[in-house]
């Protein structure tokens, strides 16, 4: 990382930090903030002791209606529920669709996925992973029966029906005789997708005949699964398609929720590396709201998402509603590989949950790195190796613009001595423009140019910059062991503390990561190195050596908390980059360079643009400070 580099990084710190010393709450508004808490604190207990009120006549109901004699409590269903009293009483268990990556749960109950496990992923605990079970999740629908009751699946029993297709089990619910409602789920070999159909069958005349919809309401907690929860929690959200249009999601770092009017094709609760997706492949799902709610860190959970929306629905069993379900891991090859064949407009784009950057980072992330990376997997099978290889990739390929980014340095580093001339020439902050005019004209006569050095490495930021997004976001690290880092897909701690330690542990967290510190050592070592390469006489402001050594320190602390694969490749980057400079200090002829700048002084002077655009500039500055200076002079005149 070059001084130019560092000073961008550096400024954008400064930026943040001051604006947040600005932006600081005061006592009345922490007050205020204080109280208004307290009052969300009130109401959400009294929601809570409401919901426990209900839950409480809920099961006096039910042991009230259990202590009836049968034909009592029937009718009293029968008075409540119509031709659903049947179904609001069963026998509660679940049936089982397995391939060799799913396990799903149909419970009987709702006739709902209630249970999902991904067979080839365990979470940070070595235990298997379970996306959600039972009581981590609801899916209802809501139907309006001819005689205008209210009733929920969620409620309801549904009979599991056994068909010749292993793979396929149909959950239905009775509705008088001849009248059922079917959800048809088929779990095909070696795949994340589960095919849910709802279609019914006579019920014409047993739910409204207004009916041309369904309203859907699907609720589930994201368990943590990963060891840095905070980490984890900056990836969870939902996502959500536009049925015409691009994707979008919620904030991940607070409670968001969203009313949309236009149709969507579909819904995913995001986890970092896993997902829930409800893929609509009829008209599509009208009238969502979507709402996220962060949780506890005390909480197994890390946020709660809440979907109502509505699914087209035919009454006379013609056209069934198809939908799908994709639950498993964010791996862009696999998310991608559900459109290949598929038309444009009807691609489903669920690569675009897994977080590349935006614009061009997304294009260099899946043009070039994620292809590169998946190639290089195939032959290697230790994914620190294969870090460092395509680390070595990429400086190669960069390795044309760091030199000429070096070379416009050194040819500011040769004439130094003259720089410092014209420095004691015009002496003093009186004299400024002056010298710097000077220093301008020198580097301008003999073809050097402050600005050439940063083009080189504006160039290569959409590489570096796709590189920090891509490490945290591949599923392929998780779980992969290197040297001492058990997980490259999260922090490799050698210290950790349980201890609480105020503006430490929101910030750095309570441990500190091996190779992030390993970064930042290289870096400090890289800092002092280049700084004295850089050396090109010029005044520098006050303090900015010091600062050239806080930023990486401030580093440490924004890193120490991300994916240990990353601080590696920031680690194995920077020794590179020394080992490139040290070769290009003893490969380039300095000697030669100044004479081919002195040459150069001979030659008729061309300006560029730029350079043009400088002198004006430094002109008009001269030229403004002078007026001033008269305007000074006159008034002390008339004193």
């Amino acid at each position: 990382m070059d001084k130019n580099t560092i000073i961008g990084f550096l400024l954008i710190g400064v930026v943040l930090v001051v604006f947040t010393w600005l932006n600081r709450p005061t006592p009345e508004q922490i007050e205020a903030q204080r109280r208004m808490q307290d009052s969300i604190a009130r109401v959400e207990y009294a929601k809570q002791l409401d919901e426990q009120k209900k839950l409480n006549q809920e099961i006096e109901a039910e042991a009230e209606l259990a202590n009836l004699p049968d034909s009592v409590r029937m009718a009293r269903l029968q008075n409540s529920f119509g031709v659903f009293a049947q179904a609001m009483t069963g026998e509660d268990g679940f049936t089982v669709l397995e391939n060799d990556l799913l396990e799903v749960h149909l419970s009987n109950k709702g006739g709902r996925v209630s249970y999902v496990r991904l067979k080839e992923y365990d979470n940070y605990k070595g235990e298997p992973l379970v996306l959600f079970n039972e009581d981590d999740s609801k899916f209802d629908l809501t139907l309006v029966t001819a005689s205008n009751r209210v009733v929920n699946t969620g409620d309801l029993y549904f009979t599991p029906v056994k068909d010749e297709n292993t793979n396929r089990v149909t959950m239905r619910l009775q509705a008088g005789e001849g009248s059922h409602l079917d959800f048809i789920y088929t779990l095909q070999p070696d795949n994340y997708m589960l095919q849910f159909t709802i279609q019914g069958t006579g019920l014409n005349g047993v739910l409204s005949p207004s009916t041309t919809s369904l309203d859907l309401s699907w609720q589930q907690k994201i368990v943590q699964q990963e060891k840095g929860r905070r980490f984890e929690d900056r990836y969870a959200t939902i996502y959500y398609k536009f049925a015409a249009d691009d994707v979008d999601y919620l904030s991940e770092t607070r409670n968001d929720s969203k009313q949309i009017s236009n149709r969507l094709r579909w819904i995913a609760y995001k986890d970092m590396y896993f997902s829930s997706i409800l893929i609509a492949d009829n008209e599509g799902l009208e009238s969502t709201s979507l709402d996220s709610k962060m949780l506890s860190e005390n909480s197994p959970y890390l946020k709660e998402y809440k979907a109502t929306t509505t699914l087209p629905f035919d009454l006379k069993g013609n056209e069934p509603t198809e939908l799908r379900f994709y639950f498993g891991p964010n791996s862009f090859p696999l998310l991608k590989s559900f459109d290949k064949g598929v038309e444009k407009a009807n691609q489903l784009d669920l690569e675009k949950i897994v977080p590349l950057g935006w614009g061009i980072f997304r294009w260099v992330n899946q043009y070039f790195v994620i292809p590169l990376f998946n190639f290089l997997g195939q032959y290697i099978h230790s994914y620190g190796v294969l870090i460092l290889l395509l680390t070595i990739i990429v400086k190669t390929i960069l390795f044309p613009l760091t030199r000429k980014s070096y070379l416009s340095t050194a040819k500011m580093r040769v004439l130094r001595p003259q720089v410092e001339e014209i420095n004691a020439k015009y002496p003093g902050q009186e004299q400024a423009m002056d010298r710097q005019r000077a220093i301008m004209d020198l580097y301008s006569r003999a073809g050097a140019s402050p600005m050439a050095g940063c083009i080189p490495m504006l160039l290569q930021m959409p590489i570096l910059i796709a590189l920090f997004m891509f490490f945290p976001a591949a599923i392929e690290l998780r779980h992969q062991s290197f040297l001492w880092a058990q997980d490259l897909s999260t922090y490799d701690a050698i210290v950790s503390w349980d201890t609480y330690i105020p503006l430490v542990t929101p910030y750095f967290g309570n441990h500190i990561s091996l190779f992030c510190l390993l970064m930042t050592i290289v870096n400090i070592l890289y800092t002092k190195f280049n700084m004295d390469q850089t050396n090109t006489g010029q005044q520098q402001m006050p303090g900015m050596k010091l600062m050239m050594y806080l930023m990486p320190i401030m580093m440490l602390v924004f890193f120490n908390q991300y994916a240990s694969g990353l601080t590696y490749y920031y680690f194995v980057s920077t020794l590179i980059t020394i080992l490139q400079t040290v070769i290009f200090r003893y490969t380039i002829d300095e000697e030669k360079l100044l004479a081919q700048l002195e040459e150069n002084k001979r030659k008729p002077m061309k300006k560029s643009g730029l350079m043009k655009r400088l002198e004006e500039a430094q002109k008009m500055q001269q030229a403004q400070l002078e007026k001033q200076k008269q305007q000074r002079a006159n008034i002390h005149r008339r004193r």
